[in-house]
């Protein structure tokens, strides 16, 4: 095995992701495709390409959702994310587990609400995917109106002791019954069987529609899709393990031997700091040093900071302020390190940013952060922009 030091991988990484300089609004479905782009938060997709592709705007991100370039729907851990639609089966078919014991663990809370219909969860999935296709047919429906109305029409075919359980309120949502837990649930794996994903977001609204309607065809279905999905986490995220893929998909290690063993023959092992990690053997000879400038302010969710060999990039005494289970910051990018977060605040047509640093920064990064917040507040839609600094 090779040596491989930190500041290697840090920068090999930032240029698989697109990190490096800024590329031009016509590469934005290269620079989507790479690793794909979450979206949750809502907004967060936005901010993410902004940071990586010249002249991001709003409306180029919805014309190209309407164009079919791209394509947004729930992938990796059930979390929103676009890529684009030539990708489709990578990050749809290349995501769903083979097994259903990983396909629970991939929507975790459906388990306990399977148990209390006494139904399996490739049983329930097969009653709820023809009810879907009835309701949405011609339609374009949020989830809570989807989820009532498929709710509705299943327990119609429910034995009568599954259905009492279905109709009654359930653990989740007040006042929601449990048959629409699960079908909100169930959803995710639709997705990734490619029935359903998202038309463009209206009205604050993610809406539900057909995947053959919206796309006016059945995307194909790639044989390796999970193998392009692991080849191109590895192009991102190498060097790397089966567990961190699997903690990126979102499913148990034990359950990873599906996407890693078809590709063993195209990995090398690496050292990082001594330990052994894995890479595409075509791109250890793309990891080497290199100089890294500029900044970035990025998103909470951004595909850099999915990452979960966390310690590399940050140092593990600020990992709770960077990885929140709750109201996540962004984090501010400059030569190649994470070195603080910042957090918006908006007050009418008035944007305020606070970032918050580890370590004192210089005047030249302090300008270029300015920069990249008036680029946000711009995408914000903000008039005006309050840019204050706070140091550890």
């Amino acid at each position: 095995m090779i040596d491989v030091s930190t500041s290697d991988v840090i920068a090999f990484r930032l240029r698989a992701h697109h990190l490096l300089a800024r590329r031009p609004a016509a590469d934005v479905g290269e620079v989507a495709g790479a690793c794909g782009i979450q979206n949750s938060p809502p907004g967060s997709a936005l901010l993410a390409l902004n940071a990586r592709v010249e002249g991001v705007t709003p409306d180029l991100i919805d014309r190209l959702v309407d164009e079919k370039v791209l394509l947004q729907t729930w992938s990796m851990r059930g979390a929103p994310y676009y890529f684009p639609t030539a990708d489709a089966s990578v990050f749809t078919t290349g995501v769903l587990p083979t097994t259903e014991s990983a396909r629970i663990h991939l929507i975790l809370g459906v388990e306990q609400a399977l148990e209390q219909v006494d139904l399996g969860l490739d049983e329930i999935v097969a009653l709820i995917s023809p009810a879907v296709r009835a309701v949405l047919r011609g339609r374009q429906l949020a989830i809570n109106e989807l989820g009532r109305e498929v709710a509705e029409r299943v327990a119609e075919r429910l034995p009568s002791t599954a259905r009492a359980a279905w109709i009654a309120e359930g653990p989740y949502a007040r006042n929601q019954p449990l048959g629409e837990a699960i079908v909100h649930f169930c959803l995710r794996i639709l997705t990734l069987q490619g029935v359903v994903c998202f038309a463009r977001r209206t009205e604050n609204k993610a809406l539900f529609v057909l995947v053959d309607e919206w796309l006016g065809a059945t995307p194909a279905r790639e044989d390796d899709a999970r193998r392009e999905l692991l080849r191109r986490y590895l192009h991102c995220y190498g060097p790397s393990t089966r567990k961190d893929f699997a903690a990126w998909v979102g499913v148990y290690v034990g359950d990873v031997d599906a996407w890693w063993s078809p590709i063993e023959d195209e990995l090398s092992a690496v050292s990082v700091l001594g330990s052994r990690a894995w890479m595409l053997s075509k791109d250890v000879g793309l990891v080497k040093k290199s100089e890294v400038t500029g900044v970035r302010l990025l998103p909470p969710g951004d595909p850099y900071t999915q990452m979960r060999d966390r310690a590399t990039i940050v140092d593990r005494v600020h990992h709770k302020d960077v990885w929140q289970k709750v109201g996540a910051p962004g984090t501010v990018l400059a030569d190649g390190h994470i070195v603080g977060t910042w957090r918006p605040r908006r007050s009418g047509r008035k944007l305020a940013i606070t970032v918050h640093s580890f370590q004192k920064l210089d005047s030249a990064v302090t300008e270029q952060i300015r920069h990249e917040a008036d680029h946000v507040a711009l995408l914000r839609g903000a008039g005006a922009l309050k840019l204050e600094f706070d140091v550890d």
